[in-house]
């Protein structure tokens, strides 16, 4: 009976020793925001790009993401006050044709791709968190008939924005 229990305890802190070695934590911690981090400030992103609006979107996303999944109280703008401040650039946008009408020979499919990078830093400028090389890919069609034409890539973005969203996210709450 001993030689049973010893060989689970062993088990249990073989288990115990991966889980803390693999990054394991529990899902209320953030390891890249210091217990000190109250309030995030997020201003509206930087776009270097030539598509209008996007930084909107990606903006609006991180803010409602992060409202969804934490605590933190989420300010606009930059506040002297708050205890960190997420920065995000728009840094690329590009749409490009993946298919052709055979009988037009107008694009009836098109891939947008757009690059961002955030910077998460504390109020003292410490850099909490970084990363420059985010990238997304949504396809989308259009209609060739122009009565019910709808411009699709405004929704594209939108749904580009919730993907970006939820990576920044999940990358600086749960540091995987």
């Amino acid at each position: 009976m001993l030689g049973k229990f010893s060989v689970l305890a062993v088990l249990f802190l073989a288990l115990g020793g991966a889980l803390s070695g693999c990054g394991y934590h529990p899902a209320t911690s953030a390891s890249h925001l210091p217990q000190t981090v109250h309030t995030l400030a997020i201003p509206v992103f930087k776009n270097t790009t030539q598509s209008y609006h996007v930084e909107i979107a990606f903006t609006q996303a991180v803010v409602k993401e992060f409202s969804s999944r934490s605590s933190y109280r989420i300010v606009p703008d930059r506040d002297a006050d708050a205890d960190a401040t997420l920065e995000g650039t728009v840094t690329g946008y590009q749409v490009t044709p993946l298919t052709y009408n055979s009988q037009t020979g107008q694009s009836s499919s098109f891939l947008i791709t757009i690059n961002a990078s955030v910077l998460l830093k504390d109020r003292n400028g410490k850099i909490l968190y970084k990363n420059s090389s985010y990238l997304f890919r949504q396809q989308y069609e259009t209609t060739q008939d122009l009565a019910s034409f709808i411009q699709e890539d405004p929704s594209a973005i939108t749904r580009l924005s919730h993907d970006f969203a939820r990576a920044v996210v999940s990358d600086i709450l749960e540091s995987f």
